[in-house]
C-alpha cells in the first residue's frame, strides 16, 4: 500500500528544509500537489507506478509554487521523503545532475509525468 503525503506533511518538509515556517502563498495549491500522486479517474489510478506517483508530486510542487520561497527545494524534498516512507532509499546523487533536474522541471523542459519519472528513476538508480 502506497504512502501519501499530505498538507501537513509538506509544510513539515518545508519548514526543515527552510530552516524556518513557510510562508504558504495558497494551502489550496499545496493541498493539490500533495494529492495528485492518489489521484482516481474513473476508478483506476492515474499513477499506477510509484515513480509516476513521485514524478506527479514533484511536478505538482515544482509548478503550483504554493510557497513564496522554496518550491524547488520543497518539489526535491518531499519527493524523497515520498519514496523513502515507500522503501526506496536515497542513494548518493550528484548535486549538479540533481540541480539539472530540478530546474529542467521547473522551467517545464521536463513537463510529463511519464518523462519526469523516468529520470527521477535514473536518478535515484545511480
Amino acid at each position: 500500500m502506497t504512502v501519501y503525503l499530505d498538507v501537513d506533511d509538506l509544510v513539515a518538509i518545508a519548514t526543515v528544509v527552510l530552516k524556518a515556517p513557510p510562508a504558504v502563498r495558497d494551502y489550496g495549491l499545496l493541498a493539490s500537489a500533495a494529492a495528485r500522486p492518489g489521484t482516481v479517474v474513473f476508478g483506476h489510478e492515474a499513477y499506477p507506478d510509484l515513480w509516476e506517483k513521485a514524478a506527479s508530486l514533484f511536478h505538482s510542487v515544482n509548478a503550483n509554487h504554493a510557497l513564496i520561497d522554496g518550491n524547488k527545494r520543497l518539489a526535491w524534498s518531499a519527493t524523497a521523503v515520498f519514496l523513502g516512507l515507500n522503501g526506496v532509499p536515497v542513494p548518493r546523487i550528484d548535486v549538479d545532475e540533481a540541480e539539472a533536474f530540478v530546474m529542467a522541471v521547473s522551467t517545464g523542459q521536463l513537463a510529463e509525468v511519464p518523462e519526469i519519472a523516468r529520470r527521477l528513476r535514473a536518478v535515484y538508480r545511480r
